[in-house]
Parts: structure tokens; C-alpha cells; sequence
């Protein structure tokens, strides 16, 4: 299943124009936030789709019945870029567990390029509620190791969600075709028609660990 946000307004738009704006996005902090926010907005969009069963909670003056989450989550982010989306995802889901995946892209000299998977850090994924964040969906080849990678050291999860602000019509598709879409749902804020030759999204936001953190060498 495939969630595509700003096909209805909401305030995510404003945080998603602001990342993309050549000026705005100069505001490191400013751009951290906005991660962050996004990450709550989605994160607030994905609770909707949770079981939930009803608890009693006690009160100074009595009881009231509230319906609360059943399932488990786990957060894993794909870093760097994916840390303050993260951050965003654990203020709503405050108990959550995390798990970690950190990948980079490696450039042949003619040009090619792939991901290589350096290190995953997860807790026990098994019957869990498992989402995977990562700002920029651009060819689907790092999610996908991802998410095979959390699978295979972690177990096998209830659900997995996968969260972005911003994926490419190439990736979306490619996600389609290579994840097991009947216990996969992919949110994103925006989807963009085109990518560069060195798969950056356009118009995109550009490099999001950069922007939230320096360029690194």
C-alpha cells in the first residue's frame, strides 16, 4: 500500500516547502526540525493504522476506559540523514524500541553506483509493528537492504511501514515491485517524477544529512 500525503492538505506541507527551499533549508537547525516534525506528522498518520484495545486508567477522581496501542513498534532509521526523523517518529511513539541501519553509497569509476550495508543494530522484530525511516526514498536499493537486513537479524515483523518526506516515482516503483506489498505500506510526503544521473531526486530537498548535519567528505 502506497500513502501519499500531500494529496490532502495538511500543515506537513508547510515543513516539506520549507526543507525544499534553497534559502530556508540553509538553516541547519530550521532543517533538523522540520525533519522532525515531518517525522511526527507521519508517525501521528501511521498510529491511525495500529490495533488498539481498551485499558482502564485511574484518575484522582475514578476510572476511565481508554483505548490504547496493542501492537509493539520498533523505529529503525537508515543514517545519518534518518536521525531527525527519528527523533520526530520517538515523540509519538514515546515507548517504542529503535533499531539502526547505516549504509552509503559507493561510486564505480564509470559512474555506477550501489549501497553498501555497513552495520545493523536491532532488538527482537518478531510479530512487531516495524518502521523504517529514511528522509529520501530515491532508488529503493538502500531501503530494500534494509529492510531484508532488519528481517533476517531481527525476525520477521507483524507489519513494516516504511516512512520518507520525499521519494521518487523510480523508487516507488521499485519498492513496488521488490518488497512484499501485503506486509509493506510506504508513506511519503511527496512523490517526485525525476533523478539525476547520480539518483538525487528533482527537484528534491538535495543531500539531507548535509543539510542537517555539514557535508561530509
Amino acid at each position: 500500500m502506497i500513502k501519499i500525503l500531500d494529496r490532502q492538505n495538511s500543515i506537513l506541507s508547510r515543513y516539506v516547502a520549507q526543507m525544499r527551499d534553497e534559502v530556508t533549508q540553509r538553516d541547519p537547525m530550521r532543517f533538523r526540525r522540520n525533519l522532525e516534525r515531518s517525522g511526527e506528522v507521519i508517525a501521528y498518520e501511521i498510529s491511525k493504522t495500529l490495533d488498539y484495545k481498551p485499558q482502564n486508567v485511574v484518575t484522582p477522581l475514578g476510572e476511565a476506559e481508554m483505548m490504547l496501542p496493542a501492537d509493539e513498534v520498533v523505529i529503525a532509521s537508515i543514517l545519518r540523514a534518518g536521525i531527525p526523523m527519528h527523533n520526530g517518529f520517538l515523540n509519538v511513539f514515546d515507548n517504542a524500541s529503535n533499531a539502526f541501519v547505516s549504509s552509503f553509497r559507493k561510486y564505480s569509476k564509470d559512474g555506477t553506483m550501489k549501497i553498501v550495508l555497513e552495520q545493523v543494530t536491532t532488538p527482537d522484530l518478531e510479530g512487531k509493528v516495524l518502521i523504517i525511516v529514511d528522509p529520501m526514498l530515491a532508488t529503493g536499493a538502500s531501503i530494500e537492504l534494509a529492510y531484508y537486513a532488519l528481517l533476517e537479524k531481527g525476525g520477521v515483523p507483524s507489519h513494516t511501514h516504511l516512512a520518507a518526506v520525499i521519494s521518487s516515482a523510480d523508487g516507488v516503483e521499485y519498492v513496488q515491485k521488490r518488497l512484499p506489498m501485503d506486509h509493506v505500506t510506504l508513506w511519503t510526503a511527496a512523490v517526485d517524477e525525476e533523478m539525476t544521473v547520480k539518483s538525487y531526486i528533482v527537484p528534491g530537498i538535495g543531500d539531507p544529512g548535509d543539510l542537517a548535519y555539514g557535508k561530509k567528505l
